[in-house]
């Protein structure tokens, strides 16, 4: 831990979902207020977001990884030490949704994740035909694949801002602090060095 002590508590929260979800545009919505026009994300994104929790300042590390298939492999690396899961999904592609309900399942299931908090993010409600929270928690079976920990669905619009404060201080309410950052930050140097590397492939 060494001089790390004195600093604001650190959390670690993972920003999943499918390729196309809206991840990086709601991080940008969040930390810049503005539409930001994304392509797809290879690799991941990074941002420190402020925080107030319990009357204290905490400092929220939001890491946005790619939702491709083959990023997806990725995910476990970044599972140990994070704080709580926020999983994006895009409410309008009814086509998609049984896909992104198993690469929930399949997160839900590491053993790496016990009892951390999840958010679900109903994104693009903005979207004609997009379906509500409680549909998106109905067809997740959310109440089954999450006994065992906290979960929240909040409906947004990454586009618009709608919702994006809430779900934001939905995270910070659930997120378990912890100071112990340092495993995180080797394990996830790690993965950054493979993912650079492979990438120039």
């Amino acid at each position: 831990m060494g001089l790390r002590g004195s600093k604001q508590p650190e959390a670690q929260v993972l920003l999943l979902g499918l390729d196309n979800a809206g991840k990086s545009t709601l991080l940008y919505k969040l930390k810049h207020n503005a539409c930001v026009s994304t392509v797809p994300t290879i690799g991941f994104n990074v941002e420190m977001l402020d925080a107030r929790k319990n009357r204290k300042n905490i400092a929220l590390t939001v890491w946005d990884v790619g939702g491709q298939g083959k990023m997806r492999e990725h995910w476990k690396s970044f599972h140990q030490d994070a704080a709580a899961v926020v999983f994006v999904v895009d409410s309008s592609d009814r086509e998609r949704l049984g896909e992104a309900r198993r690469e929930l399942e399949k997160t839900l299931r590491s053993d790496q994740l016990p009892g951390r908090p999840l958010i679900i993010l109903a994104n693009k409600q903005d979207v004609n035909g997009a379906l509500t929270a409680t549909e998106i928690k109905d067809r997740f079976h959310l109440g089954k694949i999450c006994s065992g920990r906290d979960w929240f669905v909040q409906p947004c619009s990454a586009s618009t801002g709608f919702g994006i404060e809430e779900a934001f201080r939905q995270v910070v309410q659930m997120v378990k602090l912890s100071s112990h950052t340092g495993a995180m930050k080797d394990n996830i140097k790690e993965t950054v060095h493979y993912l650079k590397a492979s990438s120039r492939h």
